[in-house]
């Protein structure tokens, strides 16, 4: 089997695990995007210009859910290798995969976030 390698970002002893980009997996990506909550993260950080980034709590506000779901959710998204995070002293800084995302991807972020209409929770009705 092979060795799988992961990108680790530090900081101060804090390492995050990413996938690097010929490892995000579609599978992974559309099951991270699939959930409402997460979703709405996303959208969020896409309404951001190419190098925004969002603290968790911006990120994740009107969400209406709990601290740990939360934590939660933005892991399973960086797991899947849609957004990246570091910590920026105490506070965990989440931006967008794009150039990943586009690259192995292309048009799959654009369409994703473009199908969820605006003012609307996205889900069932």
């Amino acid at each position: 089997m092979p060795v799988r390698h992961r990108e680790v970002r530090s900081a101060g002893g804090r390492e995050l695990e990413h996938p690097p980009r010929e490892e995000i997996r579609l599978e992974s990506v559309l099951q991270a995007l699939a959930d409402p909550a997460r979703l709405q993260v996303v959208r969020v950080l896409a309404a951001l210009d190419e190098e925004g980034l969002a603290s968790c709590s911006a990120a994740a506000a009107g969400l209406g859910v709990s601290k740990s779901t939360s934590t939660h959710h933005f892991r399973v998204l960086r797991v899947a290798g849609v957004i990246r995070q570091h910590y920026r002293g105490t506070a965990k800084m989440n931006t967008l995969r794009r150039a990943d995302l586009e690259a192995r991807f292309p048009g799959l972020l654009v369409a994703v976030v473009g199908a969820a209409e605006p003012g609307r929770r996205p889900g069932p009705a």
